[in-house]
């Protein structure tokens, strides 16, 4: 039979993107915040899931994600790999400035409603978790800093480094003749596992700006100060990625055609 179906509206496209950044945030900070140390005060966390826990949380959210939303949007779900796509010819600069501000919106729904189910929580548990930094990410030895103690310097590194390595891999995965797309959403989500382990200890990992920032919206002025790394630093990473894969694994001349998404399909 030929195929018949509708391709995705922009409509379509940018109620996908939030979707799955809500997806991403409400997933992988609420694991943060509900599940890494639990109960909350016991000093041995008999229950609590933990850093591994955590990374796989953000990973799995996104397998899910970019197989349920992917082939609509393209399953980006983070402004630096929009960004990153935009630099390395698959995706339309004009279509950038739309989907940052869905993931926006998307990612602030997802810790907006994470406060609404601790309004209910018992022993002030909102307050608490306001206190601590909502599980937002920072650097130095502040309250609000590296779970690990390290610094600027090192967040700064981690964030290019981990962003460009994820954005890389992700142009390799989904690429329209080399990559494997009914593979594609597991090796992103997997990538995704490994930057937490490697990075929660430095910076409470970030590589991805709407995450940042909607963890940071409810993490107080502490987190906020400091939110400027998490965003401007995953964003130089995934540029850099993007134009040094076009340099190097895209034949000058053979470009692929800017497309509307990065097809996962």
């Amino acid at each position: 039979m030929p195929d018949t179906a509708i391709p995705p509206t922009t409509a379509n496209r940018l109620v996908a993107e939030a979707l799955g950044t809500f997806l991403l945030v409400f997933g992988g900070v609420g694991t943060a915040l509900f599940a890494a140390n639990f109960p909350a005060d016991a000093e041995s966390n008999p229950l609590g899931v933990g850093f591994v826990g955590v990374a796989l949380a953000f990973g799995l959210t996104v397998v899910v994600g970019a197989y349920a939303w992917g082939p609509v949007s393209g399953g980006h779900f983070n402004p630096a790999i929009t960004l990153g796509l935009a630099a390395a010819g698959r995706f339309e600069w004009k279509n950038t400035i739309p989907y940052i501000i869905v993931q926006l919106i998307g990612g602030a729904l997802g810790t907006t409603l994470i406060v609404l189910i601790g309004i209910f929580g018992t022993d002030n548990w909102l307050a608490n978790a306001q206190d601590s930094g909502f599980a937002s990410n920072g650097y130095g030895t502040g309250d609000f800093g590296s779970p690990g103690g390290f610094g600027l310097g090192a967040a700064i590194i981690a964030e290019i480094l981990l962003t460009a390595i994820f954005v890389l891999i992700i142009l390799g995965v989904t690429h329209s003749t080399r990559g494997t797309a009914a593979l594609a959403p597991l090796a992103i989500g997997l990538t995704l596992t490994l930057i937490h382990l490697i990075s929660i200890p430095i910076d409470n990992t970030s590589v991805n700006p709407a995450r940042s920032i909607a963890a940071a919206i409810y993490g107080g002025p502490g987190p906020l100060s400091q939110l400027w790394v998490f965003i401007v630093f995953p964003i130089v990473g995934g540029l850099l990625a993007g134009l040094l894969h076009r340099a190097l694994f895209e034949p000058k001349g053979t470009l692929p055609p800017v497309q509307a998404t990065a097809r996962l399909e």
